[in-house]
C-alpha cells in the first residue's frame, strides 16, 4: 500500500524529447512517436531497506524513454494513467505520493499529445523491484469495471486531460502460456445506466478488432470480457483497448474508457549463449586476476524478474593442471579471469572450460540452464632461453673453399616453434677476427649452419677455435636469465689441398720495340707454388698466342720470340700484344694456373707512307677547280708518320713539265696542271711521298688522273667523260654509223617482207614441187623448235654483211620462211655487232 505525502519524489527516469541530429542522413522516413512501446525500470532492493522512497532519492538503474518529433518542434504534453505518477512538461517522470515499497510491479501508460495537434502517442512504463515474483494464476474473482459517473465524465475533447484521483481503472494482468480453458473471462464492463435502458458493450483496439484481432472479445449484453487464446509475452507484452457503451439505437451513452492489459511473464525461455564456442587467450605466467575473456548469454524472459536474470558458473576445466580451478567467472557479467598462478604454455597450451548460464538468478532448483564451451589458449612468452645441445662442436673445411657448411650447431628451445621466442640467432664472439665464418639459421630446424664466407689458407691457419653464443629474436621475458648452455666452443680444422701455381704478377706488362728478331729473350714469366709444405715441380706451357710469335721454356718460364714482333699486326690492340701461359705442378690431383703476359710494342719506322687518293679527275684546261688534294697514310705511329713530303720524280720529264705539286700543310699537298691545256685521257702520275721517321721512308706511288673536257662550272661533261674513258673521235663516229645501219636494215627488211607477202597471195609458188619448202615445215609443240631448227642454228656460220648479200637466194629465202624466229634474229644481231666492234677497233 502506498502512503500519501505532500513531497514529490523525483525518480531517475527521464523522458527525453529530442530530434535527430541535424545534417545526418535518415535511413527511413521519420515517424513521430516513442522509440519503444514498453519501457522497464528496475528498482534495487537495497534502495528501500524497509523504508519509504524519499523525495530526491534516485534509483540505482536508469532508463531513457525517447520521444521523436521529427524536428517539427511541436509542443508535446504527457499524461500518466496512474495517479501516483505524473510527467512534467520537461519530460521528468516523478511520483506524486510517497511510495513505501514495490512489492508488486507498477505499470502505467504514458500518453503524449500535441497541444496544437490532434494526434496522440502511447507507451507503457513498468517499475519493478529487482527479482520480484509474478503471479502466475488467474484472479479468482473477475473485476467489475464501471464507466465514470456523470459528474466525472468529460467531453471527448478533454478526454486526455488528467482524470480525478478517486477514479482509477486498474490494469488487467493476464499470465502467458495459460492452458485455459478458453475463452477465459477477464473482467466485466458495466454502465450505471444499464438499469434504465438496454446497453450494448464493445471493445476496440489492437487485439480486438485490429491486428492481431480476435484475442479479446466481449459479450455485448453482459459486458463480460474474455481472452480467447494463450498469450506469449515475448511476442507482445501489453495491449491497450477501449470499452464502449451504446444504447439500442447505437447512440453513445458513456464516454469510452481505456483498458490496459499486461501479459505476466513466465520462465519459459532458457538462457542462450551468443556463441556455442568462445575462444580466448591469456599469456603464460599471468598473475591471478588477469582478464581472459567474456561470455554472454541472453534470456528472452522479462529481465525485471528472476525469469530473465542470468547467472554464470564454471562446470569443469580440462586439464586440471596445475590445479583444477585455474579460472573463475563473474556470475553476473560472464567475465573469466585467472584465479591462480602457474600458467605454463610448455606444460599446458590450452584449457577447455564448460560454462553454465542459469536464469532465476542462478537458482538451480527452479531456473533453466544452458552451457557453452570456452577454449582458452595460453600464449607464449620468451621464458625459455635457447640452449646448445653440447658444449663443444667440431668440423673440417678444405682451404680455398667458400659457402661450405663446416658444422651444424643444434639448439633446444621449448618456446612456441617458429615464433620470435623460438627463432635462434647465432653470433661468433671470438676466434675469427678476419671474418672467415658466419652462422646462418636454418628456418625449419632452427640449427645454426656454420659456413665459410671467406677462403681460409692452410699455410696461414691450420685450425680455428671459435666461441659461439645463441639467443632469440625476441628478448627474454622479465626475470628470465640467459642459460650457461647458450654458449659453446667450435673447433675447426683446415684441410690442406693441392693449390695451383700462382704467377706473382698477373697480368705482367713488358715493353719492347717491334721488329726484334726471332730468338730474342723477352722475360722470365715464372709461377710460385703456394704449397710450402710439399715440394712440387712447376712446368710451363703456352695456352694462347694468337700470332704465334712466342715460346716459353718448359722448366723456367723464359719467354723468347719465334718471329718478328709487328706493332701493325691485326693481333695487336692499342700497341699491346697479349698471350697467356699455363703453369702446372706434379701434385695429385694436378693443379694448374694461368698467367697473362702483355707486351707493349714500341713503334719503329718500318712502314713507308702510301699516297691517298689513288684516282682523281681534272679538266683538260687549267681551271681554278682543276686541283687535286692529296695526302698519305702511314701504318706507323707518331713520330714516324707526318708531316709528309710530296714531290714529283724527275723521270719521265713530261711529269714535271705538265704537273706541279704545292704544299698545303704538314700532311696535305695539292697536285695541279702546270700547262694551260692537256688532251683528254687517262694519265698515271708518279708521286714520291716521304715520312718524318729517323731515318725517313719514301714510297713512289701512282695516282690515276682522268683529264676531261669541262663545262663552265668546271665539271666534266658527258662527252668528255667518254673521251676520258679512252674512246677517240673516230670510235664515236663508228658507233653512230653502226646505229644508223642497224635501223636501215630493220626498215628494209620489214618493207621486203610486206612485198613478199603480197606476191605470194597474187600467184602460186614457181618452184619445183619437190623443192616445195612447205613440205619441210615442221610443227613443234615446244618453244624453240625441233632438232632441225637447232641443227640449223648450230650449223649456220657467222657471216659478214658482204657474204650475206651473195648467199644462195633459194636457200636463204626458203630458210627465212621456215626459220624466221628469234634464233635467226639473234644470229643477224650477233654478226652485226661483230661488224660494229671491228669498225670501232680499226
Amino acid at each position: 500500500d502506498a502512503k500519501m505525502s505532500l513531497g514529490w519524489i523525483i525518480l531517475s527516469c527521464t523522458l527525453l524529447v529530442s530530434a535527430s541530429s541535424a545534417g545526418q542522413p535518415l535511413k527511413a522516413p521519420c515517424r513521430p512517436g516513442f522509440s519503444q512501446n514498453f519501457y522497464t525500470m528496475i528498482v534495487s532492493r537495497d534502495l528501500l531497506h524497509g523504508q519509504s522512497i524519499l523525495k530526491g532519492k534516485p534509483f540505482s538503474n536508469h532508463i531513457i524513454i525517447k520521444f521523436e518529433d521529427c524536428q517539427r518542434s511541436r509542443e508535446v504534453g504527457f499524461v500518466s494513467s496512474d495517479p501516483n505518477f505524473s510527467v512534467r512538461p520537461d519530460g521528468t517522470v516523478y511520483a506524486e505520493q510517497e511510495v513505501a515499497n514495490l512489492s508488486e510491479p507498477v505499470q502505467f501508460m504514458v500518453t503524449a499529445y500535441g497541444l496544437h495537434d490532434p494526434h496522440i502517442w502511447e507507451t507503457t512504463v513498468k517499475l519493478a523491484l529487482a527479482g520480484h515474483p509474478h503471479p502466475l494464476a488467474w484472479e479468482s474473482q473477475p473485476k467489475v469495471i464501471k464507466f465514470p459517473r456523470k459528474h466525472q465524465r468529460s467531453s471527448l475533447a478533454n478526454a486526455l486531460r488528467r482524470q480525478k484521483r478517486d477514479w482509477v481503472i486498474p490494469p488487467i494482468n493476464v499470465p502467458e502460456n495459460s492452458r485455459g480453458p478458453f475463452p477465459h473471462m477477464l473482467v466485466r464492463i458495466r454502465s450505471d445506466q444499464d438499469k434504465e435502458a438496454g446497453i450494448r458493450y464493445s471493445i476496440t483496439g489492437a487485439g480486438a478488432d485490429q491486428p492481431p484481432s480476435g484475442i479479446y472479445n466481449i459479450d455485448p449484453i453482459s459486458g463480460n470480457m474474455f481472452v480467447t487464446q494463450p498469450l506469449d509475452r515475448e511476442e507482445r507484452a501489453s495491449f491497450h483497448l477501449r470499452a464502449h457503451a451504446v444504447d439500442m439505437n447505437g447512440n453513445q451513452v458513456e464516454n469510452p474508457i481505456d483498458l490496459y492489459i499486461y501479459v505476466i511473464d513466465m520462465n519459459d525461455n532458457r538462457p542462450e549463449f551468443q556463441n556455442q564456442v568462445y575462444n580466448g587467450s591469456v599469456a603464460e605466467g599471468s598473475k591471478p586476476g588477469s582478464s581472459v575473456m567474456k561470455v554472454t548469454a541472453t534470456d528472452a524472459d522479462d529481465s525485471t524478474t528472476a525469469n530473465g536474470m542470468v547467472r554464470y558458473r564454471i562446470l569443469s576445466q580440462t586439464p586440471h593442471s596445475p590445479i583444477p580451478n585455474m579460472f573463475t567467472i563473474n556470475s553476473e557479467t560472464g567475465d573469466i579471469v585467472t584465479v591462480a598462478a602457474g600458467l605454463d604454455r610448455e606444460k599446458v597450451s590450452q584449457y577447455t572450460i564448460i560454462v553454465q548460464a542459469t536464469d532465476m538468478e542462478g537458482n538451480l532448483n527452479f531456473g533453466l540452464s544452458n552451457t557453452a564451451t570456452a577454449l582458452i589458449s595460453i600464449t607464449d612468452i620468451n621464458d625459455n632461453p635457447p640452449e646448445l645441445t653440447v658444449r663443444t662442436f667440431s668440423g673440417e673445411v678444405p682451404e680455398n673453399k667458400v659457402n661450405v657448411v663446416v658444422t651444424n650447431l643444434t639448439v633446444v628451445d621449448r618456446d612456441q616453434p617458429h615464433s620470435p621466442n623460438w627463432n635462434a640467432v647465432y653470433r661468433i664472439v671470438s676466434g675469427d677476427p678476419s671474418g672467415h665464418f658466419a652462422i646462418r639459421t636454418n628456418p625449419i630446424t632452427n640449427e645454426g649452419m656454420l659456413t665459410v664466407v671467406k677462403p681460409v689458407d692452410f699455410e696461414m691457419n691450420r685450425a680455428f677455435m671459435l666461441t659461439v653464443v645463441v639467443s632469440n629474436q625476441a628478448h627474454l621475458a622479465s626475470g628470465i636469465q640467459s642459460s650457461l648452455q647458450s654458449t659453446a666452443g667450435v673447433t675447426i680444422s683446415v684441410q690442406d689441398v693441392n693449390e695451383p701455381p700462382v704467377f706473382p704478377v698477373n697480368p705482367k706488362m713488358i715493353r719492347f720495340e717491334e721488329g726484334v728478331p726471332a730468338g730474342t729473350t723477352l722475360t722470365v714469366f715464372s709461377a710460385q707454388d703456394p704449397d710450402h709444405f710439399i715440394h712440387q715441380i712447376v712446368r710451363y706451357s703456352k695456352l694462347s698466342d694468337p700470332a704465334n710469335w712466342l715460346k716459353i721454356n718448359r722448366t723456367n718460364g723464359q719467354i723468347t720470340t719465334m718471329a718478328l714482333l709487328d706493332r701493325e699486326s691485326m693481333y695487336v690492340k692499342n700497341n699491346v700484344y697479349e698471350a697467356t701461359f699455363l703453369a702446372f705442378d706434379n701434385g695429385s690431383p694436378q693443379a694448374s694456373g694461368t698467367g697473362t703476359l702483355q707486351i707493349f710494342l714500341i713503334d719503329i719506322n718500318d712502314n713507308a707512307p702510301v699516297l691517298v687518293p689513288r684516282e682523281a679527275q681534272v679538266c683538260e684546261r687549267a681551271h681554278p677547280n682543276s686541283r687535286i688534294n692529296i695526302t698519305a697514310s702511314d701504318a706507323d705511329a707518331d713520330p714516324n708518320v707526318g708531316p709528309f713530303v710530296f714531290e714529283l720524280p724527275s723521270f719521265p720529264g713530261s711529269v714535271r713539265r705538265n704537273w706541279t705539286i704545292s704544299r698545303l700543310s704538314g700532311d696535305y699537298a695539292q697536285l695541279r696542271l702546270r700547262i694551260p691545256y692537256l688532251e683528254a685521257g687517262v694519265y698515271e702520275i708518279p708521286v714520291i711521298v716521304s715520312d718524318s721517321g729517323n731515318p725517313p721512308l719514301s714510297n713512289r706511288s701512282l695516282i690515276r688522273i682522268k683529264v676531261c673536257p669541262c663545262d663552265d662550272n668546271g665539271d666534266c661533261s658527258a662527252t668528255g667523260a667518254v673521251a676520258a674513258a679512252g674512246l677517240g673521235t673516230g670510235a664515236i663516229i663508228a658507233i653512230l654509223i653502226c646505229i644508223i645501219i642497224l635501223l636501215s636494215m630493220v626498215l628494209l627488211f620489214v618493207v621486203w617482207m610486206k612485198r613478199r607477202e603480197k606476191e605470194r597471195q597474187a600467184k602460186p609458188l614457181l618452184i619445183d614441187p619437190e623443192d616445195d619448202v612447205r613440205d619441210n615445215i615442221l610443227k613443234y609443240d615446244e618453244e624453240g623448235g625441233g632438232e632441225e631448227d637447232q641443227s640449223f642454228s648450230q650449223n649456220m656460220p657467222y657471216y659478214s654483211l658482204n657474204s650475206l648479200l651473195v648467199f644462195d637466194q633459194k636457200f636463204f629465202f626458203g630458210q627465212i620462211i621456215i626459220h624466221f624466229d628469234k634464233s635467226f634474229c639473234k644470229i643477224i644481231l650477233q654478226n652485226f655487232l661483230l661488224f660494229c666492234m671491228y669498225l670501232i677497233k680499226t
